[in-house]
């Protein structure tokens, strides 16, 4: 049985418009949510450089060498887009040893102090999430202590875990406790002795929460702020909780916002081994570089191999997307034309004479454009009334003019040039066939109906080419056009509705504006 719903014409060109308008809108926003991609041209992004400069001394002369550093894996919130070892006449390679991952270098004969750089480029990407390690082994020894320290101890981490609920109120508490300015004789005696240092501050209190049977892990980090130079990792903490582990600050507590903290290493493993040299330290300096929105959206996007840019534009030689820069810019002109014939009601010499026009337009510049067509088409009207007294045949009288028109063209071109009109030359930019079809209707136009149509359509053709020469130039459009594609769809939508549409024209009521009066 059939059903009795059927959409009419006008519905399907309305419901077809707003499908490809919508999902021109959809794909915009996932590109500027998810990829990144900016929707102005002067939007910036920062890429932070993560540099770590390791130093030591060889030990005794020509003596060999091995150095190694744990290096930053992947992690949420952040993707490391770029990795460079700086070493000359070091041997350098990549290990990973129990998921841990270090950079190791060798070389066989070691003079005097030596010097080693490792670095990241790393830019935030809060959709970049990696999936956590279940079973992350992290060893915690134990020591022996005195009673007193014990029992003070003990007597602390009773009443932090009378007042909390689970391992992140527990921890919260404990940092908060060991950070009060006027703390208790139990809390100073620990402190006192165990915590003159953050990195002894950390792992006493990784201690403790592992005494009462929560999961947790050291972690060594940086604060991402510019201009760092010398620094040491910071010592912080994470605690596992409902399937994900949260990060504290030793002295500031739980740190709910992760994207300005990059996190180079995790566990106990060393951060510097050395065998065969002495004296060996690494000290960390982090620059903030700003880069324009696009090309930081592009480097992440490459990065996370992302499906949408391996069919865009974007993957194209240089040459071809400059060429697609100005094609895309077309359909604008298109849609100009439209509104202008359809909404409007002006009369242009043919449907794409204004587009190309306007495109002449962008490369003469619009005053010297304007001026050298209006001098091609009024020289070329005048031969062509001549050639119509010759009765040739259609071909012919087409093709002369042609003829006429190249000549007119060249003439112009070198007379510029002698006067010095250098903008004139590029002339050569004007369509020669477009402007011989129009040099031939308007001669029939001016037989057939007289001089005031050909005006008409003549001035109607080069408003059209102006606004469509204005919106064509445009530089958010045309940058929106190049990053999203997508915007054809709009266009395309629009056209369509303006396709459907058989009201009054805007010139049609200025027109029976008498008619309308009378009554």
């Amino acid at each position: 049985m059939r059903s009795k719903f059927k959409l009419s014409n006008t519905h399907k060109v309305i419901f077809f418009s707003f499908f490809l308008i919508i999902l021109a809108f959809s794909l915009i926003t996932y590109k500027i949510v998810y990829l990144g991609f900016p929707l102005f041209q002067d939007e910036t992004d920062n890429i932070w450089n993560i540099e770590a400069k390791i130093t030591f001394d060889s030990k005794i002369k020509d003596n060999s060498g091995i150095v190694s550093l744990t290096i930053p894996s992947k992690q949420n919130g952040f993707l490391i887009i770029n990795e460079d070892s700086s070493s000359p006449n070091y041997g350098y390679s990549v290990q990973t040893l129990n998921d841990v991952r270090k950079g190791i270098w060798s070389k066989r004969q070691i003079q005097g102090e030596q010097t080693l750089y490792y670095s990241i480029d790393v830019i935030k990407d809060k959709y970049n999430k990696i999936k956590p390690k279940e079973d992350f082994e992290q060893e915690i020894y134990s020591e022996d202590v005195k009673n007193p320290i014990m029992m003070a101890s003990k007597s602390i981490l009773d009443s932090i875990y009378s007042k909390s609920a689970n391992s992140l109120t527990f921890t919260s508490l404990l940092i908060e406790e060991f950070n009060l300015k006027q703390p208790s004789q139990s809390t100073k005696l620990i402190r006192n002795n165990f915590m003159s240092t953050d990195k002894q501050k950390r792992d006493s209190l990784v201690k403790m929460i592992n005494f009462m049977g929560y999961s947790v892990r050291t972690v060594g980090a940086l604060y991402l702020e510019d201009k760092k130079r010398n620094i040491d990792l910071v010592p912080m903490l994470e605690v596992f909780y409902k399937d994900k582990w949260y990060l504290f600050d030793i002295n500031k507590g739980m740190t709910p916002n992760n994207l300005d903290i990059f996190i180079w290493q995790r566990g106990t493993q060393f951060l510097l081994e050395a065998e065969g040299v002495k004296n060996s330290s690494v000290r960390f300096s982090i620059t903030k570089n700003i880069v324009p929105a696009r090309s930081a959206a592009l480097v992440k996007d490459i990065k996370n191999e992302s499906t949408l840019l391996d069919f865009s534009l974007f993957v194209l030689p240089n040459e071809t997307q400059n060429t697609f820069k100005f094609l895309l810019l077309v359909p604008l002109g298109a849609l100009v034309v439209v509104f202008m014939r359809v909404v409007i009601g002006l009369k242009t010499s043919g449907t794409f004479m204004p587009i190309l026009l306007s495109m002449a337009f962008i490369e003469t510049q619009l005053v010297p454009g304007i001026v050298m067509f209006i001098v091609v088409v009024t020289i070329g009207l005048i031969v062509r009334s001549y050639l119509s007294y010759l009765n040739l045949l259609l071909v012919a009288r087409i093709s002369s003019v042609l003829i006429v028109v190249l000549a007119i063209m060249a003439f112009v071109a070198i007379m510029s040039q002698k006067l010095n009109l250098g903008y004139a030359t590029s002339i050569t930019f004007f369509p020669i066939i477009i402007l011989s079809w129009t040099i031939e209707r308007m001669s029939i136009l001016w037989e057939e109906e007289g001089a005031k149509e050909v005006f008409q359509q003549g001035s109607g053709s080069l408003i059209v080419a102006i606004v469509a020469f204005f919106a064509m130039t445009n530089k958010t459009l045309s940058f929106l056009t190049f990053n999203f594609p997508e915007v054809l769809l709009i266009v395309l939508g629009l056209t369509i509705l303006l396709g459907r549409y058989s009201g009054y024209r805007l010139s049609e009521l200025y027109r029976f504006k008498t008619m309308v009066d009378n009554k």
